[in-house]
C-alpha cells in the first residue's frame, strides 16, 4: 500500500524535459472568550469551524485575508537543519496562503517527498492518513497564479506547482511547495509556476536535503519530515 502511494503519487507529476517530472503539483486557534470576557455568539462559531476554502470562495479569502496578516518570514524545521524563507508581499495569494496553511499547522508532519539533487526538493505532501484529513478539513481549492511580477526561478527560490487538472490559467496546487536547488536554477520552469519567496538563511539546509539518496521516483529512503512551520516575523 505505501509503495502503492508513491507510485500513485509520482504519476500525479507534469513531466519535466530533463528530469521526467515537473514539480508536482491560520488561522490562530479560535477564541471562544475574548479580552472582555464576552462570548463569542454560537452561529459565528460554528460558521467559522465549518468554512472551508474553495475555488469559489478561495479569491475573495484571501483578498481580504492578505489585508489583515501580514506576516512574511517563516522557520521550517527539519531533522537536517532549519530553513528561513522570505515571501513575497506582491505575490499576495501565494504568501497569505502559505500564511495561512502555517497557522493552520498543516505543514508539520508533512515531507520533503520529492528530492532531485541539482534541481529541487519539494514539500508538503506525505503518505500519512492524517495529511489527507488535514486538508480536507480546510478545503478543496486552486490558487490563483501570481506570475509576471519580476522573479525567476533561481538558486533559492520558493515556487508552487500547478495542478494536473484541466488548467488553462496555470492555477497552483497550495499545499505544496518546492525549492530550487541548483546553482544554475530552474529557469525553464519561469512563466509556468509561481515564484513567491526566497531561502533567507538555510540553504546548506537545503543542500544536505538535496544531496540524501533517493529511490528511482526521487522519494528519499530516509523519510525527511518537516517537524513543523513558525512564523517568525
Amino acid at each position: 500500500m505505501y509503495y502503492f502511494f508513491r507510485i500513485s503519487l509520482f504519476y500525479f507529476c507534469l513531466i519535466l524535459p530533463f528530469t521526467g517530472c515537473e514539480p508536482k503539483s491560520e488561522n490562530t486557534k479560535d477564541q471562544i472568550v475574548n479580552k472582555t470576557q464576552k462570548t463569542i455568539p454560537e452561529k459565528r462559531v460554528k460558521k467559522e469551524i465549518d468554512f472551508k476554502l474553495s475555488d469559489k470562495n478561495v479569491m475573495e479569502f484571501f483578498l481580504e485575508y492578505d489585508k489583515h496578516n501580514k506576516e512574511n518570514k517563516v522557520r521550517i524545521y527539519t531533522d537536517f537543519g532549519n530553513i528561513e524563507i522570505e515571501l513575497f508581499r506582491n505575490t499576495k495569494f501565494h504568501r497569505s496562503n502559505f500564511i495561512y496553511l502555517t497557522k493552520k499547522n498543516y505543514f508539520d508532519d508533512t515531507q520533503f517527498y520529492r528530492v532531485i539533487n541539482n534541481f529541487v526538493i519539494q514539500a508538503g505532501n506525505s503518505d500519512n492518513r492524517k495529511i489527507s484529513r488535514k486538508r480536507k478539513e480546510i478545503g478543496r481549492y486552486l490558487l490563483p497564479n501570481d506570475l509576471n511580477k519580476g522573479y525567476t526561478h533561481k538558486r533559492g527560490m520558493i515556487s508552487m506547482p500547478s495542478s494536473l487538472v484541466d488548467n488553462p490559467y496555470k492555477m497552483a496546487s497550495p499545499f505544496e511547495f518546492f525549492i530550487v536547488q541548483s546553482t544554475k536554477g530552474a529557469h525553464h520552469l519561469d512563466g509556468n509556476y509561481t515564484v513567491f519567496g526566497k531561502v533567507i538563511r538555510g540553504m546548506d539546509t537545503v543542500d544536505k536535503i538535496a544531496s540524501t539518496p533517493t529511490d528511482n521516483l526521487d522519494w528519499p529512503l530516509q523519510n525527511i519530515y518537516i517537524k513543523k512551520v513558525e512564523i517568525i516575523e
